[in-house]
């Protein structure tokens, strides 16, 4: 196995804190007295409700669906009665969920594996990954299925397997290979097959020395699938720096990697695909690591829809302080416990009763900002453009090439919290492209209601014939056509 330095500027060495979850084998979290599956677990559009109150499910049974390219379906993840259909408290708000009620048995829908997927048109894979609800396990979110289906449309020529966990505390991805090394392979040659990429990757960070002997030993010395350690630097798992250190390839501001001819997915995902083709399972658990101020820190297997509460007492917390979903750089706050764990969700993190915020001083402009950026931005402008809700001037400073990463925030003496900022006005411009975007429709329904009303004001309109004969025949065959419209 070869190691590559992280290749792209900026960024952090941070202490990782990882050692006190890492080591333990990952524990199954009993099942919950209710599960609260959000509708919107992904990027895209939200599955529509399949299901309503009273309906018996079983494990793995499509509860919500939906028609749309970027979407995928939602599955029962325990089998039981549904419940209650509401707004739940999820990080970020409320959103829509459908409540399962567990009968205990735990009982699964009839899934079938797929043979011989060598053998058989990739779209058959595409389908699977879709049907299965897979999505991207790092925390991004994006339909896997889409991924997969662009990349054979742009002709990609290599898949990267994403284990650079180089966020502190999170060590979900490290467990799951140590313990489920061969369905990470397995899946990954799927995935390559699936995209019909000629080279396939697996990164994991330089200091995930057992990670990288499971794989090895579960690669048994073939040689279709490339093993490389990055060197351990924050954020070296980011998609385009991990891109630009594997492949020299550097992904242009406002592209995507596919745009370099690469696809990048998570272990978790490669694993849940494996799953998807070898049993025909849909993603209804993961693994996430609960950690920081708890008694027994740790990673667990969870049923999607668990509440993060039946997580923390498992792992011997009585919460007294701040809970983040994610980790400490790009996290975000979770003001209820009984919000449950989603696709998304790899590490809840629990902070002291005693941490105190700083409080947030004038920016002195140090630069520091600029020093630490792994995309190149300009940090501070960004955020005097955004204190200012200049929307144009954060275009043209490629606020939507910001990876969240947190690194200007980190090392910023004033305290200003950049990422805040920055998430703010992301979505205020997306706010505002979507009132464009429905003016605009709207308008077009208005011109079309206009010339269709012209147009039946003209057929109504009595026209006197023309003297000439050429005229007047032209005259009688556009009356026809009048007639048979």
């Amino acid at each position: 196995m070869k190691t590559v330095p992280a290749g792209f500027p900026g960024g952090l060495r941070l202490q990782t804190h990882k050692r006190t979850t890492s080591e333990g084998l990952s524990r199954l979290v009993p099942l919950p007295e209710r599960i609260i599956l959000p509708l919107q677990q992904h990027i895209g559009l939200p599955p529509a409700p399949l299901v309503k109150v009273g309906d018996t499910v079983l494990k793995g049974q499509v509860i919500a669906d939906s028609e749309h390219y970027v979407s995928v379906p939602l599955h029962a993840s325990t089998s039981g009665r549904v419940s209650d259909m509401d707004m739940y408290p999820v990080a970020g708000g409320r959103t829509l969920c459908i409540v399962i009620e567990p009968d205990g048995q735990d009982r699964w829908s009839d899934i079938r594996p797929t043979h011989d997927y060598q053998g058989r048109d990739p779209k058959v894979v595409h389908k699977l990954i879709r049907a299965c609800g897979i999505v991207g396990l790092g925390g991004a979110g994006f339909p896997t299925h889409v991924k997969v289906h662009e990349g054979v449309e742009n002709e990609v020529h290599t898949l990267i397997i994403n284990g650079v966990e180089c966020e502190p505390y999170i060590t979900c991805d490290d467990r799951l290979i140590r313990e489920k090394a061969e369905y990470v392979v397995a899946g990954t040659r799927m995935m390559a097959h699936a995209l019909k990429a000629g080279r396939s990757i697996i990164a994991v960070e330089e200091d995930m020395p057992e990670a990288a002997t499971a794989l090895e030993q579960a690669l048994h010395g073939t040689q279709d699938i490339e093993l490389i350690a990055v060197a351990t630097c924050y954020p070296a798992g980011g998609e385009k720096q991990l891109v630009q250190a594997l492949t020299g390839r550097e992904v242009p501001s406002g592209g995507l990697a596919i745009h370099v001819g690469v696809v990048v997915q998570n272990v978790a995902t490669a694993a849940a695909t494996y799953r998807a083709v070898t049993r025909g399972e849909p993603v209804v658990s993961r693994y996430i690591t609960v950690t920081g101020a708890v008694s027994q820190p740790g990673n667990l297997q969870v049923l999607l829809g668990s509440p993060v509460g039946d997580c923390l007492q498992m792992c011997d917390c009585d919460v007294d302080g701040r809970v983040v979903l994610g980790g400490p750089m790009m996290g975000r706050m979770l003001e209820d416990t009984a919000a449950p764990v989603t696709k998304t969700v790899n590490c809840i993190l629990v902070g002291s009763a005693a941490t105190v915020s700083t409080a947030e001083q004038p920016c002195i402009r140090c630069g520091n900002c600029v020093d630490v950026c792994p995309v190149r931005l300009m940090p501070h402008e960004l955020h005097q453009a955004a204190r200012a809700d200049d929307l144009e001037s954060l275009r043209e400073l490629h606020l939507f090439d910001c990876i969240e990463c947190g690194c200007c925030a980190y090392v910023c003496p004033s305290h200003i919290p950049l990422v805040l900022d920055y998430r703010n006005a992301k979505e205020a411009i997306a706010a505002q492209e979507r009132r464009r975007v429905g003016a605009d429709r709207a308008r077009a329904r208005f011109e079309e209601r206009n010339a269709r009303l012209h147009q039946q004001q003209q057929q109504r309109t009595p026209v006197s014939a023309p003297e000439d004969a050429a005229e007047r025949l032209e005259y009688v065959r556009q009356a026809a056509a009048r007639n048979k419209s």
